[in-house]
């Protein structure tokens, strides 16, 4: 028989594990933040978060999108400037598919060469890797040097071709983008 005493225990003993609990996953969120500010520091000078939105196709979540960049920073001259944009997917795709759409996106903003189509197809697609929800990339974009892509935090490789850098970035960043509405929420805490 359990007794008003025993229910009450018990009461307090859950609320003292799930506020220890909590404790923990703010402690371990407040290490991954120092994590992630210590890695944007090793790309940008002065990491500051330019804008963020999540990404959602026909009703379907896809990602959440984070764009970091050195201070100050203008929306007009993106393409000259230090970039981190981090893409945290909501949901599993392949490879394949991303590079796929990649291309799609820069064709849509300016068609490509067929040397550009051949040459950078083949680039993404031996890049990009299978994602998991959960999963990131980011690109780290150096305007004179061209990009970086990790997964995970682990480098994929490099994208040394300054333009396909370049239009790659523009997939989001680009006036001429498909999804303007997430260009201007990744450029919302820009300054004027």
């Amino acid at each position: 028989m359990t007794t008003r005493r025993d229910v009450l225990t018990l009461g307090l003993q859950t609320a003292f594990v799930s506020a220890s609990l909590g404790l923990t996953c703010v402690a371990h969120a407040e290490v991954e933040s120092d994590k992630q500010q210590q890695q944007l520091r090793t790309y940008l000078r002065t990491p500051r978060l330019v804008g963020q939105q999540r990404f959602t196709y026909w009703g379907f979540d896809i990602y959440d999108a984070s764009l970091w960049a050195s201070a100050p920073f203008s929306p007009d001259a993106w393409a000259k400037q230090n970039l981190v944009l981090t893409l945290r997917y909501l949901r599993d795709y392949k490879g394949a598919d991303i590079a796929q759409r990649s291309i799609d996106e820069m064709q849509g903003q300016r068609p490509l060469t067929p040397v550009q189509l051949k040459n950078w197809s083949a680039m993404l697609q031996t890049l990009i890797p299978n994602v998991r929800n959960g999963e990131s990339i980011t690109g780290v974009y150096q305007p004179d040097k061209g990009m970086q892509l990790l997964h995970q935090d682990r480098l994929l490789g490099e994208l040394s071709d300054t333009e396909l850098a370049q239009r790659f970035m523009g997939i989001w960043l680009a006036p001429e983008t498909s999804q303007r509405q997430l260009r201007q929420q990744l450029l919302a805490r820009a300054q004027p």
